[in-house]
Protein backbone atom coordinates (compact mmCIF):
# COMPACT_ATOMS: atom_id res chain seq x y z
CA UNK A 1 0.00 0.00 0.00
CA UNK A 2 3.07 2.33 1.10
CA UNK A 3 4.58 1.70 -2.71
CA UNK A 4 1.25 2.74 -4.34
CA UNK A 5 0.94 5.92 -2.51
CA UNK A 6 4.24 6.42 -3.71
CA UNK A 7 3.90 6.15 -7.02
CA UNK A 8 0.82 7.61 -7.01
CA UNK A 9 2.37 10.92 -5.22
CA UNK A 10 5.24 10.77 -7.35
CA UNK A 11 2.97 10.90 -10.81
CA UNK A 12 0.80 13.76 -9.39
CA UNK A 13 3.75 15.70 -8.46
CA UNK A 14 5.43 15.12 -11.88
CA UNK A 15 2.39 15.80 -13.53
CA UNK A 16 1.87 19.34 -11.85
CA UNK A 17 5.52 20.40 -12.36
CA UNK A 18 5.37 19.13 -16.68
CA UNK A 19 2.12 21.14 -16.74
CA UNK A 20 4.14 24.18 -14.87
CA UNK A 21 6.80 23.85 -17.44
CA UNK A 22 4.54 24.02 -20.35
CA UNK A 23 2.70 26.85 -19.49
CA UNK A 24 5.75 28.31 -18.57
CA UNK A 25 6.85 27.71 -22.31
CA UNK A 26 3.38 29.42 -23.27
CA UNK A 27 3.81 32.49 -21.33
CA UNK A 28 7.81 33.66 -20.70
CA UNK A 29 9.38 36.01 -23.45
CA UNK A 30 12.53 35.34 -23.37
CA UNK A 31 12.98 32.91 -26.47
CA UNK A 32 16.02 31.11 -24.53
CA UNK A 33 14.08 30.60 -21.62
CA UNK A 34 10.66 28.84 -23.15
CA UNK A 35 13.69 26.58 -24.60
CA UNK A 36 15.02 25.83 -21.21
CA UNK A 37 11.21 25.34 -20.18
CA UNK A 38 10.04 22.96 -22.68
CA UNK A 39 13.44 20.52 -21.77
CA UNK A 40 12.26 20.71 -18.58
CA UNK A 41 8.81 19.34 -19.98
CA UNK A 42 10.49 16.83 -22.04
CA UNK A 43 11.80 15.81 -18.62
CA UNK A 44 8.70 15.64 -16.70
CA UNK A 45 7.39 13.58 -19.65
CA UNK A 46 10.25 11.04 -19.08
CA UNK A 47 9.36 10.90 -15.27
CA UNK A 48 5.82 10.25 -16.15
CA UNK A 49 7.08 7.07 -18.35
CA UNK A 50 9.27 5.61 -15.37
CA UNK A 51 6.56 5.89 -13.29
CA UNK A 52 3.75 4.37 -15.76
CA UNK A 53 6.93 0.97 -16.43
CA UNK A 54 7.64 2.59 -19.53
CA UNK A 55 11.47 1.78 -19.65
CA UNK A 56 12.28 1.83 -23.06
CA UNK A 57 9.90 5.16 -23.54
CA UNK A 58 11.48 7.18 -20.83
CA UNK A 59 14.99 6.53 -22.17
CA UNK A 60 14.27 7.47 -25.70
CA UNK A 61 12.29 10.83 -24.46
CA UNK A 62 15.01 11.96 -22.50
CA UNK A 63 17.98 11.15 -25.38
CA UNK A 64 15.11 11.90 -28.20
CA UNK A 65 13.65 15.16 -27.54
CA UNK A 66 15.22 16.52 -23.57
CA UNK A 67 18.83 15.86 -25.48
CA UNK A 68 18.90 16.04 -29.15
CA UNK A 69 15.70 18.68 -29.76
CA UNK A 70 16.47 20.81 -26.69
CA UNK A 71 20.28 21.23 -27.23
CA UNK A 72 19.19 21.98 -31.36
CA UNK A 73 16.60 24.38 -30.28
CA UNK A 74 18.80 26.09 -28.27
CA UNK A 75 22.13 26.40 -30.83
CA UNK A 76 19.10 27.57 -33.03
CA UNK A 77 18.00 30.40 -30.40
CA UNK A 78 21.39 31.20 -29.53
CA UNK A 79 22.41 31.76 -33.39
CA UNK A 80 19.48 33.86 -34.18
CA UNK A 81 20.11 37.74 -33.68
CA UNK A 82 19.53 38.98 -30.44
CA UNK A 83 16.89 40.81 -31.88
CA UNK A 84 14.42 37.75 -32.85
CA UNK A 85 14.27 36.56 -29.88
CA UNK A 86 11.81 38.45 -27.80
CA UNK A 87 8.40 36.47 -28.00
CA UNK A 88 6.47 38.67 -29.99
CA UNK A 89 2.44 39.73 -29.34
CA UNK A 90 0.37 37.68 -32.21
CA UNK A 91 -3.01 37.87 -33.37
CA UNK A 92 -3.64 34.13 -33.23
CA UNK A 93 -3.14 34.54 -29.13
CA UNK A 94 -6.84 35.12 -28.58
CA UNK A 95 -8.37 31.70 -30.78
CA UNK A 96 -5.08 29.41 -29.08
CA UNK A 97 -6.54 30.25 -25.97
CA UNK A 98 -9.61 29.29 -27.45
CA UNK A 99 -8.51 26.06 -28.14
CA UNK A 100 -6.58 25.56 -25.52
CA UNK A 101 -9.54 25.58 -23.75
CA UNK A 102 -12.06 23.40 -25.06
CA UNK A 103 -9.11 20.80 -25.50
CA UNK A 104 -9.07 21.22 -21.74
CA UNK A 105 -12.98 20.67 -21.67
CA UNK A 106 -12.59 17.80 -23.26
CA UNK A 107 -10.00 16.27 -21.14
CA UNK A 108 -11.57 16.76 -18.00
CA UNK A 109 -14.86 15.58 -19.49
CA UNK A 110 -12.97 12.54 -20.59
CA UNK A 111 -10.84 11.64 -17.40
CA UNK A 112 -14.37 12.19 -15.39
CA UNK A 113 -16.54 10.43 -18.15
CA UNK A 114 -13.89 7.02 -18.00
CA UNK A 115 -14.30 4.45 -15.79
CA UNK A 116 -10.44 3.61 -14.50
CA UNK A 117 -10.73 -0.07 -12.93
CA UNK A 118 -7.65 -1.34 -13.27
CA UNK A 119 -8.24 -4.48 -10.80
CA UNK A 120 -8.09 -7.48 -13.25
CA UNK A 121 -4.55 -5.96 -14.81
CA UNK A 122 -1.54 -7.65 -14.61
CA UNK A 123 2.24 -6.35 -13.58
CA UNK A 124 3.60 -5.07 -16.43
CA UNK A 125 5.73 -6.48 -19.03
CA UNK A 126 9.64 -5.55 -19.14
CA UNK A 127 9.85 -3.12 -22.05
CA UNK A 128 13.12 -2.36 -22.39
CA UNK A 129 14.07 -6.13 -22.55
CA UNK A 130 11.26 -7.59 -25.08
CA UNK A 131 12.82 -4.37 -27.64
CA UNK A 132 15.96 -5.30 -27.27
CA UNK A 133 14.98 -8.91 -27.97
CA UNK A 134 12.86 -7.91 -31.29
CA UNK A 135 15.84 -5.35 -32.44
CA UNK A 136 18.54 -8.49 -32.32
CA UNK A 137 16.53 -11.53 -33.76
CA UNK A 138 13.58 -10.51 -36.23
CA UNK A 139 14.24 -7.03 -36.78
CA UNK A 140 18.03 -6.68 -36.81
CA UNK A 141 18.17 -5.79 -40.79
CA UNK A 142 15.40 -3.05 -40.70
CA UNK A 143 17.47 -2.22 -37.86
CA UNK A 144 20.35 -1.65 -39.53
CA UNK A 145 19.40 -0.27 -42.49
CA UNK A 146 17.72 3.11 -40.57
CA UNK A 147 21.02 3.25 -38.86
CA UNK A 148 22.47 3.12 -42.26
CA UNK A 149 20.24 5.52 -43.69
CA UNK A 150 20.34 7.67 -40.63
CA UNK A 151 24.14 8.18 -41.29
CA UNK A 152 24.25 8.79 -44.44
CA UNK A 153 21.61 11.69 -43.66
CA UNK A 154 23.95 13.24 -41.09
CA UNK A 155 26.43 12.93 -43.39
CA UNK A 156 24.90 14.54 -46.31
CA UNK A 157 23.96 17.15 -43.80
CA UNK A 158 27.46 18.13 -43.04
CA UNK A 159 28.53 17.71 -46.90
CA UNK A 160 25.45 20.40 -47.78
CA UNK A 161 26.02 22.45 -44.34
CA UNK A 162 30.31 22.33 -45.00
CA UNK A 163 31.92 25.84 -46.25
CA UNK A 164 34.27 25.66 -49.63
CA UNK A 165 37.88 26.50 -49.07
CA UNK A 166 37.67 28.02 -52.74
CA UNK A 167 35.10 30.48 -51.82
CA UNK A 168 36.45 33.79 -50.04
CA UNK A 169 35.40 34.27 -46.70
CA UNK A 170 32.75 37.58 -46.26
Amino acid sequence: MIDDLGIVVAFYVLAATTVACALAVAFVRELIQAVLFLALTFVGVAGIYVVLSADFVAVAQVLIYAGAIAVLMTFAVMLTPSADRKNSETAFQAPALVLAGLVLAVIVFVAYDTSWSISGRGAFPVTAEALGQAFLKPYVVPFEVASVLLMTAMIGAIVLTKEDEDEPHA
